[in-house]
């Protein structure tokens, strides 16, 4: 921590969050430019039948509905379940459906369910414990065995814990509505903590993917009269990007919600906004994916397909899901035998032709769970108690480097009582000429998770190889941050000028340990990349940096990426987590009254956030209001009883 006992006084306490809200509004996005209305799918449909009725009763259709006799699927005939010695209740009255459970002080109150997200295999209810805050309860409805079932069974979550279903990480606004919505803006309000939500469609609707559908509309009227230039930008056609143009152009477009991220803007980015100018896809961190890459926590999709030889040579989402009704294209094995096969496919010039869906390629009795395609290459795991979700990293299974680098393996995982060496054995004698059992990624990856330092020259190299994907290249360069080898900035330094931007964006952040001026050289460049991923990403690598030596031109790219990196922190002022990192930044620029407002706010929203408590202390401390830090801790404590570190720290202040 900084050396804070020689900076000016802290303001008054009660100055405090007004600090915190001002920045924010200090940052509040500039307009955009008009652009056109969105009009609702009900619109689309005389002129679109057949879209229309696949996605009438998909999983884009109801991933968000109100509550009627149609849309609400669970049991709220008086049924009961017991979760830890609480027992909620599901009931009516009138047409209302009720929720009768604890609230976030323990008392026991009835909720009208006010939203419905989902259909298949689970439905989860949305309730209001106050006015302006929407949270997703977390008992839902399995609708496939139609039980109620616990989205964290064995968790203790009392009220007042940040993950009780009326805490901020179950906020509906915050972390769910944009990805079940078209046209969403939560609109929070920093200073009351509540959100004044808007939205062109709830669900997902013909908009959320094609864009508004005023120019569309105005062009499907009369096509031949259709004024272009009074809705610059547009495609022929009236939309803000046209799906069809490319598969990159579809890919980005659903990975928007299909993909774990860090946003940039409040709510939806209007459609065709190019992924890396709207979020930071997270890498392959450990906890949320496997060192060689396969999904462990809650990512989606995006990230394991950009892995993806499939990726790599345009495979699109379209291929093989049919984006209107949220169904695979084809049955079983026969949605990959569209190019997989003896025939091939005219599109993929340099795929193999041959027979897969034969006991020659998977050894399995046909029609078996062993002879399916996904079993062996796209492997399974379940989230949310019952919804079974597939990596798309679509790989060759590697039992033979579970001893390395301990991925699941997926034959070990239908063979059970075999172990990996034998899967390893096995694929070795069925595929003697195999090319596939080479060096791997992921042996490195899982020796640096433990020891980076050691792992730093294969890191460089796995970073510089091109035959890699860009997310797994990006994965080698944050893996070398805590590396304080002081030849890392320039070795990694040709990579900031990488084709790839998420390359590009780690790269940057490798840049820390240099001295200002030379940093300022380095990363001028990125600070006006075409991504603004990768300007935000420069822009951090640049703080704590003196720009005052620096050009004009450089000095204003320093400050529009800082202003871009600003607004998205900004933005998600009602996350915690968010609130810790606008701390940290203030810390490095020694603004100690925002990093104490930020610490507060963090720690409002979720007390169990302990080092948030810590800081707030120690920055009191610092001051010289000691009695001040006694106080912060005693009440962090009432949140946290007997926690060690604040315990601890507690002690060491005295009576």
């Amino acid at each position: 921590m900084p050396d804070i006992r020689r900076q000016p006084r802290l303001v008054p306490l009660a100055a405090v969050h007004a600090l915190l809200v001002a920045w924010s509004c200090a940052a509040a996005a500039a307009p955009m430019t008009p652009t056109p209305h969105y009009v609702g799918s009900a619109s689309c449909i005389a002129c679109h039948e057949d879209a229309a009725e696949a996605w009438k009763g998909s999983g884009h259709a109801l991933a968000w509905t109100g509550p009627d006799e149609q849309t609400v699927l669970g049991d709220f005939d008086d049924a009961t379940f017991d979760r830890q010695g609480v027992v909620t209740r599901f009931t009516r009255r009138g047409d209302a459906f009720v929720v009768e459970t604890e609230d976030d002080r323990g008392q026991r109150r009835g909720f009208d369910v006010v939203g419905v997200a989902g259909i298949h295999p689970l439905q989860q209810y949305l309730l209001s414990p106050e006015p302006g805050r929407t949270q997703a309860f977390d008992l839902a409805w399995d609708t496939v065995r139609r039980e109620w079932f616990d989205l964290y069974p064995g968790q203790s979550l009392p009220p007042g814990d940040g993950m009780h279903w009326t805490g901020p990480y179950k906020s509906w606004e915050a972390r769910c509505a944009e990805c079940h919505a078209t046209g969403f803006s939560r609109n929070y309000d920093a200073t009351s903590r509540t959100y004044a939500p808007s939205v062109a469609e709830i669900g997902v609707g013909c908009e959320a993917c094609h864009g508004p559908g005023e120019a569309h509309n105005a062009w499907a009227a009369a096509p031949s009269t259709h004024d272009t230039e009074a809705w610059p930008g547009l495609t022929p056609h009236g939309f803000t990007l046209d799906l069809a143009a490319s598969a990159e152009a579809q890919i980005q477009q659903c990975a928007g919600c299909h993909s774990l991220r860090e946003t940039f803007f409040d709510g939806n980015p209007l459609p065709g906004t190019p992924y890396l100018d709207a979020y930071a896809p997270a890498l392959l961190r450990q906890g949320q994916y496997h060192a060689d890459g396969q999904i462990d926590a809650e990512v989606y999709v995006y990230g394991s397909f950009l892995q993806s030889r499939m990726y790599a040579e345009g495979v699109r989402c379209s291929d093989c899901h049919e984006p209107h009704g949220t169904k695979l294209r084809a049955e079983g094995n026969d949605v990959c035998t569209q190019c997989h096969s003896p025939a091939g496919n005219d599109r993929f010039p340099t795929l193999r032709k041959a027979a897969y869906d034969d006991p020659s390629h998977h050894f399995h009795e046909p029609g078996s769970k062993g002879a399916e395609c996904s079993a062996c290459h796209m492997p399974e795991k379940i989230y949310m108690g019952v919804d079974g979700r597939r990596d798309h990293g679509f790989r060759i299974p590697r039992p033979d480097l579970y001893a390395i680098n301990g991925a699941p393996d997926t034959c070990t995982s239908c063979h059970e009582g075999r172990e990996p060496a034998w899967a390893a054995a096995e694929i070795a004698k069925r595929f003697p000429e195999s090319t596939h059992r080479g060096p791997h990624f992921s042996t490195t990856f899982a020796a640096a998770r433990r020891d980076p330092a050691a792992q730093s020259e294969a890191l460089i190299a796995l970073a510089g190889s091109t035959d890699l994907a860009g997310i797994v290249r990006a994965t080698a360069l944050e893996l070398l941050e805590p590396v304080t080898d002081p030849t890392i900035p320039d070795r990694t330094a040709p990579l900031l000028a990488d084709p790839d931007p998420l390359v590009r964006g780690a790269a940057a952040g490798l840049q820390r340990g240099l001295a200002p001026e030379a940093r300022l050289d380095r990363l001028a460049p990125l600070l006006a990349d075409p991504s603004r991923a990768v300007r935000i990403a420069a822009a951090k690598a640049m703080l704590g940096a003196d720009a005052s030596h620096g050009s004009d031109a450089m000095r204003a790219s320093l400050a529009g990426a800082t202003d871009e990196w600003h607004r998205s922190l900004a933005s998600r002022r009602d996350f915690p987590e968010t609130n810790l990192q606008i701390a940290g930044t203030a810390l490095v620029g020694r603004n100690f009254p925002l990093a104490e407002a930020a610490f507060r706010e963090a720690v409002e929203l979720d007390p169990q956030l302990v080092d948030g408590w810590i800081m707030i202390a120690r920055i009191r401390d610092a001051f010289g209001d000691t009695a001040g830090a006694r106080g912060v801790l005693d009440d962090a404590l009432a949140s946290n009883p007997g926690q060690p570190d604040l315990a601890a720290l507690r002690a060491s202040l005295g009576p």
